[in-house]
């Protein structure tokens, strides 16, 4: 079994800053693809979006939306999987998960997701 749990939302007016981490543990041998996703509200989970991902070279990949913006990295140490968000924009405003593709101990692939973390981002 892996877990994944998400930590750093919260309050923020328009133009700072957040920085969310997400760190996976459990049976893990080896964690591929860490990505953010986002869910305004309201909106369903099919309507979930790719913000960011990170693979386990480390080739990131980011939504239009927040290129420029924010930056996704990882500590492979510490199975870790940061986003660092600035010039926050109130249409930034959403649930934040993040997924985990991994290899666990006994050799079988999952995806795991977090349980998410509120952005709030205020005019």
């Amino acid at each position: 079994q892996v877990q994944v749990v998400e930590s750093g939302g919260g309050l923020v007016q328009a133009g700072g800053s957040l920085r969310l981490s997400c760190a996976a543990s459990g049976s893990i041998f080896s964690i591929h693809t860490m990505a953010w996703y986002r869910q305004a509200l309201g909106k369903q989970r099919e309507q979930r979006e790719m913000v960011a991902i990170i693979t386990g070279g480390g080739t990131t990949n980011y939504a239009d939306s927040v290129k420029g913006r924010f930056t996704i990295s990882r500590d492979n140490t510490k199975n870790t999987v940061y986003l660092q968000m600035n010039s926050l924009k109130p249409e930034d405003t959403a649930v934040y998960y993040c997924k985990v593709v991994a290899t666990a101990t006994s050799r079988s692939q999952f995806e795991t997701w977090g349980q998410g973390t509120l952005v709030t981002v205020s005019e």
